[in-house]
């Protein structure tokens, strides 16, 4: 889920919040950006601001002060280019292996959104560079250790600006690694000489953890659909039944995502002909296992706990993060005011959060997918699907990875925005750990991914297996487009990780939600 390909439809950064599909466009997909008009004249209202702050014998923190612990130290005006140099070189301290572009240039942007609002105070010709970079696909390297989510992303960000001074590594468009001085020479772009306050604006903000969770909402909005399939697949091969998917009984506890969940699948599992061979009144089995039965409830919890991450994003996003901030640029009596607004608190939490779902939803899906394989409970399908039980394994070891994974996945989801530890002389004595929950969380949907990726190849063999009986169109449509990707169906043993490699490409591709809706219209 983390390609890059270009697309030359910029992406326009105004005083208005950016929408989480900006945020994929330009991180995901190279979108270009511009600065609007009204974001420059934000700009050029809040940089005047600062400017007779910085000529004004009284200190303004961030103008004329030093920072966090140093911050009682009034600065000379001969000394705050420098200081401004020097906080950015020193703040970029990060450790570890480089961060994922499509990281790094959903920061940048959403750190360019701040800008534009006029609340920071920096110059025009610094947020222009900024928008430049992204534009010519210039991506700072930026290391996995560093941030602890408090005075935001401090050390992402920094290795960022570090990048609009002319220094520190980064990657062209093309990946090729190089400085700083020589990337933006070649894409005809000149490094700034930062001014008062311009260093701490530019790296005072929640944007990594944002970005990242605009990324994995993006993400986990298909993968809970995808799970959806996956589930009625299952339940389908399994024999079970649809009618506790009805929508009288989800009315009767009216959360709204048990509610689409179970839409979902009594759309999927409509004019099944391996349902409807057991429904009349000779089936006695009214009683599905809770993996089969409660998948709405599980389902449609993730989604109502994505819906609230999404309410915290939009939010987050129409922000402007920064310390100290501008008030009132254009008023009578405009003002520079510190503030507490770059904690990242709200967004470590539902981070956290998204882990839990990810974690149980995998969960679920995995316990499906081992009961297809156990002959005992698979209601007549053979020993982990296998074509000649003993000689061949099957899908058992599938299975194993699943689980592999999902365990990993219970790990992943113990909170970091529990676990805050004091910094800087203890000035920074509460911190959100917002980008550790961020890092997890993106592993953790990669993980839910490759479980779904197994359960619906487990699901698909094991409907081919329900012969001559007939699956629902839908999920026959799913079946059909894994054999045409090349996941092949019932038979002898053969290798199997190319194929599962090649199942969790048409998961993250959105190939597997693509099959089902082609047959029964939008998934829910």
């Amino acid at each position: 889920m983390s390609t890059i390909v270009a697309t030359r439809t910029p992406v326009a950064v105004g005083v208005a919040a950016l929408s989480i599909d900006d945020v994929v466009a330009v991180a995901r997909h190279g979108a270009p950006v511009v600065l609007d008009d009204e974001a420059l004249a934000a700009i050029d209202r809040a940089r005047a601001v600062v400017d007779r702050m910085a000529a004004s014998p009284t200190p303004a923190y961030g103008v004329s002060t030093g920072f966090g612990a140093l911050a009682t130290r009034h600065i000379a005006p001969e000394l705050r280019t420098r200081l401004q140099r020097s906080l950015v070189r020193s703040h970029a301290a990060g450790s570890g292996p480089e961060v994922e572009r499509e990281v790094v240039r959903a920061l940048m942007l959403l750190r360019l959104s701040t800008l534009a609002t006029g609340r920071t105070g920096v110059r025009r010709e610094t947020a222009e560079l900024l928008a430049g970079l992204l534009t010519h696909g210039i991506t700072p390297v930026v290391h996995e250790y560093g941030s602890l989510g408090c005075s935001g992303d401090l050390a992402p960000l920094s290795h960022c600006a570090l990048a609009l001074m002319g220094e520190g590594p980064v990657r062209t468009a093309d990946g090729t690694l190089t400085d700083a001085g020589t990337a933006l020479a070649a894409a005809g772009l000149s490094p700034v000489e930062l001014q008062e306050k311009e260093g701490l604006a530019l790296i005072n903000g929640t944007d990594g953890m944002l970005g990242m969770l605009a990324l994995a909402i993006h993400d986990l909005r298909d993968l809970l659909r995808t799970a959806d399939v996956a589930a009625a697949m299952s339940v389908e091969a399994l024999l079970g039944t649809d009618r506790v998917f009805a929508p009288e009984l989800q009315a009767i506890r009216p959360h709204p995502g048990q509610a689409a969940s179970a839409g979902n699948l009594v759309a999927l599992l409509a004019d099944s002909g391996i349902v409807a061979s057991h429904r009349g009144p000779d089936c006695t089995r009214v009683q599905d296992a809770y993996s089969l039965r409660c998948s709405p409830q599980v389902h449609g919890a993730a989604r109502d706990t994505l819906a609230h991450a999404e309410l915290v994003a939009s939010r987050e996003l129409a922000s402007a993060i920064d310390n100290p901030v501008v008030l009132d640029a254009d008023g009578d009596e405009p003002r520079l005011e510190s503030n507490g607004n770059f904690h990242g608190a709200p967004v470590a939490y539902v981070l956290d959060f998204l882990a839990i779902v990810a974690a149980d939803v995998a969960s679920i899906a995995e316990r499906r997918t081992d009961r297809m394989l156990d002959r005992a409970r698979s209601n007549g399908l053979p020993p982990f699907l296998a074509a000649d039980p003993g000689v061949d394994s099957g899908l058992m070891i599938a299975q194993y990875t699943q689980a592999a994974i999902v365990s990993e996945l219970k790990r992943l989801a113990a909170p970091a925005s529990v676990d805050s530890i004091p910094s800087s002389a203890m000035q920074e004595d509460h911190v959100s750990m917002g980008w550790s929950a961020a890092r997890k969380l993106r592993r953790s949907v990669d993980g839910l991914a490759r479980v779904l990726a197994v359960e619906v190849m487990a699901a698909a063999r094991a409907l081919e297996l329900r012969a001559p009986l007939a699956p629902a169109p839908a999920t026959a449509a799913v079946v059909a487009a894994l054999r045409a990707a090349g996941v092949g169906g019932p038979g002898d043993d053969r290798f199997l990780a190319p194929e599962i490699d090649l199942a969790h490409h048409l998961v993250t591709g959105r190939a597997v939600s693509a099959a089902a809706v082609t047959v029964i219209g939008d998934l829910r």
